[in-house]
């Protein structure tokens, strides 16, 4: 019988430059909290995952700034990080090995996505714990999109039928998770590592709350979000 254990995993290693500061993106403060605060305990609160791995830079100062004690012994910093998101996962994933089983569950989450919804997040859990290969939150592309040449002149309309944009958590069984990230390093994603082993992730329907902080200006958006959700300080 497959595991029913589940566990995150969630690269932090970053110095997140499109920001345009010098604080690394996840540790910006967002509602008394740094960012990666939301992020941990998005995926804690359904108390459904057994612990967090957070994958930190070999000399990351600030995480142990912060007071991380609610959350006891489920969230465990790894200082393993790499060059790419690429690296400090597939580096996550080998250290967790220890502690986690082949066959169990790793989550794998952006620290820059403080948003994510419990609702989401069961329906992932649910839809997926029994499925043989695992799969992504992702939502239906709602936009037009255009395809631009050299010039940034339009060259084509692309049909969005079909579409999905990718989200966070993505979820796969780590001894397979590790396997597939082993294998290739041009993939900017972990369902992309999986996709070239030749199997098909599923898609779970996620949320357009859950975004990814990427400018100075989502941090607002972010904390209407957050709000709406009743995370407060």
């Amino acid at each position: 019988m497959m595991s029913e254990r589940f566990y995150g995993l969630i690269p932090a290693a970053g110095a997140g430059e499109r920001m345009g500061i010098a604080t690394p993106k996840q540790y910006l403060p967002l509602l008394g909290h740094p960012m990666l605060y939301h992020s941990v305990s998005a995926l804690l609160a359904s108390g459904r995952i057994d612990t967090v791995f957070v994958v930190l830079a070999a000399g990351d100062v600030q995480f142990r700034e912060h007071d991380w004690r609610e959350f006891g012994g489920r969230i465990a910093p790894l200082y393993c990080g790499g060059a790419t998101r690429h690296d400090s996962v597939l580096n996550g994933l080998v250290a967790a090995s220890s502690t986690v089983q082949p066959d169990d569950w790793m989550l794998v989450h952006d620290a820059a996505r403080p948003c994510l919804g419990q609702r989401e997040l069961l329906r992932m859990l649910d839809t997926l714990a029994l499925d043989e290969v695992g799969g992504i939150l992702a939502v239906p592309v709602a936009d037009t999109l255009k395809r631009a040449d050299a010039t940034r002149q339009i060259h084509s309309t692309e049909p969005r039928e079909h579409l999905w944009q990718a989200q966070t958590p993505q979820m796969f069984r780590h001894g397979l998770l590790l396997h597939a990230l082993s294998r290739t390093a041009k993939v900017t994603d972990e369902a992309g590592a999986v996709e070239a082993m030749g199997l098909k992730p599923k898609l779970v329907q996620g949320a357009n709350g859950n975004l990814k902080i990427t400018y100075a200006d989502d941090l607002q958006l972010a904390e209407l979000i957050l709000a709406s959700l009743g995370r407060q300080t």
